[in-house]
């Protein structure tokens, strides 16, 4: 099983960021799916949900009406749009799989500075 996600990097205040999770080795389509992410210091947080068909999502009260979670079924992968960025986004973002055995992806840093 692998989990492998892209897409982060350094934007300003108010940017813009597409992240990626490309998931193998396991029926993608059959598992919700998550976003998490840690702060410097901090515990992981859960970010957005998305059940297995796409069709049901979730957000965590402090990206609501900023971040869009979404699935591409045919292509085993899933996105995090992120668009109205803080400095306070800033941290690592983890891909789950969600149930069990809830597979992690190893993350990928998001800064947001000017």
């Amino acid at each position: 099983v692998q989990l492998v996600e892209s897409g982060g990097g350094l934007v300003q205040p108010g940017g813009s960021l597409r992240l990626s999770c490309a998931a193998s080795g396991f029926t993608f389509s059959a598992y919700a799916m998550n976003w998490y992410r840690q702060a410097l210091g901090k515990e992981r947080e859960l970010v957005a949900g998305i059940n297995s068909a796409g069709t049901n999502t979730h957000y965590s009260d402090s990206v609501k009406g900023r971040f869009t979670i979404s699935r591409d079924n045919a292509k085993n992968t899933l996105f995090l749009q992120m668009n109205s960025l803080k400095p306070e986004d800033t941290a690592v973002y983890y891909c789950k799989q969600g149930g069990r055995p809830g597979y992690w992806g190893q993350g990928t840093q998001v800064t947001v500075s000017s």
